[in-house]
This record gives C-alpha cells, structure tokens and sequence, in this order.
C-alpha cells in the first residue's frame, strides 16, 4: 500500500481505485482503458503507474477491494452472536440485499473470471481465492449448525447463490432474492 509522509493511503490512489471500482463494475474490465480511468480519477498516468504498475495490477486491487467490503460483512454476521443458522440467514439476506440494489450488475467476481478465464492469470486467481473463501465459511457456518458432511451443503449454497447473481441481472430481482431464500431455507431443513 503506497502511503503519504504522514502514514495515510494516498488520496491519489484512493481516488484511482474509487474511479476504476465504479466503472469496472458498471462497464466490465476490459472494455475500460487507462486513459479512461486517468481522467476520471483527475491524475496523471504517472501517478497511475506509480501505485498500479499495470491495469491488470488496478484489477487485482479492485477486486481485493471487493473481497474485503464483502468480508467485512460476513464477519459481522459470523460474530454477531446469532445462531449458526441465522448467520446463513444473514449471509443470505446481505447477497439479495445486493441484488436488490439499483446498480446490480451482477457478481464482481464472476464477472471477472468471465474476462480472465485462464487460471493461471492473476485476476483469474484472485478469483479463486475469493470463492474459495467464501465457500469454507458458509460450509464452516453449515458445520456449526450440524449439517453432515457440510461440504455438499455448502457447495450448494455456493451454486444458489451464483445462479442468484446471475439471475438477478436477467429477471425481475425480488422474484430471484425469493426463489434464493427458499433455496437457503431448503438447505437449513434438510439438516
């Protein structure tokens, strides 16, 4: 993390990753250039370079970025106290919360790997790691709550939510956040 003389993330590259956020979520990635992202940000390509040596380097801290607003909240409804299977409820509620929102435009992350689709490509692996993530703590969450084995359940909540993202874009949002909270449901009454 580039920091200024007084310790704090530079204002210039807060702004950089602002900018690029926005529009990469809204547009994709590779339809979005440098130049683009310079003019909008309000600095220079050297100060692009300075603090993101490449565009792939500004899509890797986007999506960082995602993972961790996303991992936040997770952890807050791990940590709230609530029952294992009111957590699930909670994760659950945060994903439609998202598909709700007016500027849905899907799952940042699949998204991503649809336009990085070689694995051995570092957006393709920050992709990874994030699912990866996320799937050990819903499984770890469906653990607590009994489920046995919890790893299928766990998977299965992965896929719901996927083709809930995906959804969300291509049909009438309340109708998908529905369909994917009986599907969580359905998970938490096989147990």
């Amino acid at each position: 993390m580039v920091h200024n003389t007084r310790g704090r993330v530079s204002e210039a590259r807060s702004r950089l990753l602002a900018t690029a956020t926005r529009i990469f979520y809204a547009e994709g990635l590779h339809s979005v250039g440098i130049d683009r992202i310079v003019a909008e940000a309000k600095v220079t390509r050297a100060t692009l370079y300075r603090h993101f040596p490449g565009k792939e380097d500004l899509v890797v801290a986007y999506l960082q970025g995602a993972h961790e607003m996303e991992r936040d909240g997770i952890d807050k409804a791990v940590a709230s106290g609530l029952p294992p299977a009111d957590v699930l409820r909670a994760i659950a509620k945060s994903i439609t919360g998202g598909i709700g929102s007016a500027h849905f435009r899907g799952c940042a992350f699949l998204n991503a790997v649809a336009e990085y689709p070689d694995p051995a490509h570092p957006v393709h692996r920050v992709v990874l790691e994030h699912r990866e993530w996320f799937r050990s703590t819903v499984t770890d969450v469906l653990a607590q709550i009994g489920e046995a084995p919890p790893e299928p359940a766990g998977r299965h909540f992965v896929m719901l939510r996927d083709g809930a993202m995906v959804s969300g874009c291509l049909s009438d949002p309340a109708e998908v956040c529905d369909t994917f909270l009986e599907g969580v449901e359905g998970i938490l009454q096989r147990r």
